[in-house]
């Protein structure tokens, strides 16, 4: 992902292989029971804010606030879609002001026996933001 156009500006960070349960799905076997969902999630923040001076927490976008929004929108209850899902941590990540772009990668590694994992990834940007 090094060759991402935003990161001409922009500095990347990313929260890979989060393993959450999920109560997610619209089939009668996914709805015994929450499902082991494997988030990528990546924050795009521009460098100009983001640089830090004095080497604090307090001058980036801390880590943790994205595990927090990943870890609010699963306790609120099911979902059906993993493209519900993405688009709603997707929202709340976007609406940080220190957040120019984000990607959430959603997969069910554990529903088909015959392949690695299902998912959805969605990317978005806040309006003007420059390529």
């Amino acid at each position: 992902m090094s060759s991402h156009p935003l990161l001409r500006r922009h500095r990347r960070l990313f929260l890979q292989g989060l393993s959450v349960p999920v109560r997610i799905g619209i089939h009668d076997f996914e709805l015994k029971a929450p499902q082991r969902i494997v988030f990528d999630i990546e924050l795009f923040v521009p460098l100009d804010n983001t640089t830090p001076a004095q080497d604090h927490i307090q001058e980036v976008v801390d880590y943790d606030f994205v595990r927090e929004v990943v870890q609010a929108r699963v306790a609120r209850g099911h979902i059906n879609l993993q493209e519900t899902l993405g688009d709603d941590i997707l929202s709340a990540l976007l609406a940080h002001p220190g957040v120019a772009a984000a990607s959430v990668s959603t997969r069910k590694p554990d529903v088909y026996p015959d392949c690695e994992a299902v998912g959805v990834q969605t990317f978005r940007a806040k309006p003007g933001v420059v390529w």
